[in-house]
């Protein structure tokens, strides 16, 4: 895609994004805001920052490599900072690597496995298409999207080497964290992955030459990549370039932030759909809540210190969570599937309708659960024991004879009757036993 594509983009008009409010007005400036939210974790001076982003608007980048056919949470974090930013009046470059994601940037652990090239460019287009729900594209200061194939292809071997390598020491290269845990490990790294970070540094400095980009955001594990940047320009043009650094958003209790059970959260509703994804939020911890709320939001921090307030004074009624994922499940999904998202929790736990759902938001929240795909004249005592709500045929008869089992929020009394006695959308069922044990049934 060519470096002023943004012509051909369109803003998604429903995008709760988009109609987000400019930056509250009870900070002085944005940088103050910024602090405030927790998001500044590292940066270059933070008084030329401060005074740069209080100025006239400037133009900023972050990047987004292909390395998946999805962005996820820990993306979602870049991406908010850079609508800030936008709201605020500032210029944004949305950078969807077409080259350094054919190169991988180098985890602390292993070597990447190198995608294809149809793989890489395919993921491009989905990445791009994801971090465009996220800007606006009309007025004053209008998105651009970018691909760093566009400068990075024309360039000789050579030339990379005689232009942009000789700017670069060999001995402050090793000195960058994942370089360094790498060169410590029995893996080690290859050359490709160590030379990642002069790839960054050029980006910055084509932005720089061809947009007036002077500022990069980026996580603070990307620190040493996005100083390359900063490092280069400084060299090479005898400017002063910027960098932001936020924090790695992590648990109350030290775990990597955005995992479910060793799977990434992702943007993409085919992987993580806006029911998982509103689970998800709502089941923060109180003590993570309005961190998550500073960054992940954009209420106010009037609003955030009420529901700072209702978390210290009532926690049972979860009201910070609930609005947390109502906000964030909007940002990402939109407000419709969020409301069918929270229609979807309200019926499965028997205050709603389960038969007015349609069957996507049905399905998908239902995949969420144990399940399990059965034949039609399988009995619902079987279906306990096969989505493993109950260890046996006995203890499900037992539950039944008890009244405690529920098909679609009907009380079951009859152990033997089939499971296809009682389906919504023809193929499936919800199985409760008692208040909220839940499990999906579906109808080969």
């Amino acid at each position: 895609m060519a470096a002023n594509c943004a012509a051909t983009v369109k803003p998604v008009s429903d995008s709760a994004i988009l109609r987000a409010q400019a930056n509250d007005p009870t900070f002085d400036d944005l940088w103050e805001e910024l602090v405030w939210r927790g998001l500044i974790h590292v940066s270059t001076d933070a008084g030329a920052l401060k005074e740069l982003l209080a100025g006239d608007p400037i133009t900023y980048y972050c990047g987004f490599d292909p390395t998946a056919p999805s962005l996820h949470l820990g993306n979602l974090v870049q991406l908010l900072l850079m609508r800030r930013l936008q709201l605020a009046g500032h210029r944004p470059l949305a950078l969807v690597g077409g080259s350094t994601g054919l190169i991988g940037d180098p985890r602390p652990t292993a070597e990447r496995t190198l995608n294809t090239r149809e793989t890489v460019a395919e993921w491009v287009g989905y990445l791009q298409q994801q971090v465009s729900r996220f800007l606006s594209f009309e007025g004053e200061n209008p998105a651009r999207l970018v691909n760093n194939l566009d400068w990075t292809a024309p360039m000789s071997a050579i030339d990379f080497l005689r232009e942009i390598g000789k700017h670069y020491r060999v001995g402050t290269m090793l000195k960058k964290d994942a370089v360094a845990a790498r060169l410590n490990s029995d893996e080690g790294i290859s050359y490709t992955e160590f030379s990642y970070q002069i790839l960054q540094g050029l980006d910055y400095l084509e932005l720089y030459r061809m947009h007036g980009c002077v500022l990069q955001t980026g996580g603070s594990d990307q620190w040493g990549n996005l100083t390359s940047g900063t490092d280069l320009i400084r060299r090479v043009e005898h400017v002063s370039a910027h960098a932001i650094g936020t924090p790695l958003i992590t648990n109350s209790d030290g775990t990597k932030f955005g995992k479910s059970e060793g799977n990434a959260v992702w943007l993409d509703p085919n992987l993580t759909s806006a029911y998982a994804l509103y689970q998800f939020w709502v089941n923060t911890d109180d003590s993570d809540v309005i961190d998550r709320l500073k960054v992940f939001t954009f209420l106010t921090r009037a609003e955030i210190e009420q529901l700072e307030a209702a978390v210290r004074d009532e926690p049972f009624r979860r009201e910070a969570q609930r609005r947390l994922a109502y906000e964030v499940t909007s940002l990402v999904h939109g407000e419709e599937a969020t409301d069918a998202a929270i229609a979807a929790t309200e019926a499965l736990f028997g205050r709603g309708e389960l038969a007015e759902l349609d069957a996507v938001t049905l399905e998908s929240a239902l995949r969420e659960l144990p399940n399990t795909t059965t034949v039609p004249t399988a009995t619902v005592a079987q279906a306990l024991v096969d989505t493993g709500l109950t260890a046996s045929l006995g203890e499900a008869r037992r539950a039944i004879a008890q009244g405690g089992v529920y098909v679609n929020n009907d009380k079951v009394a009859d152990a033997d009757a089939p499971i296809s006695e009682s389906l919504l959308a023809g193929r499936m069922a919800v199985l409760r036993r008692g208040k909220k044990t839940l499990a999906g049934v579906f109808l080969e």
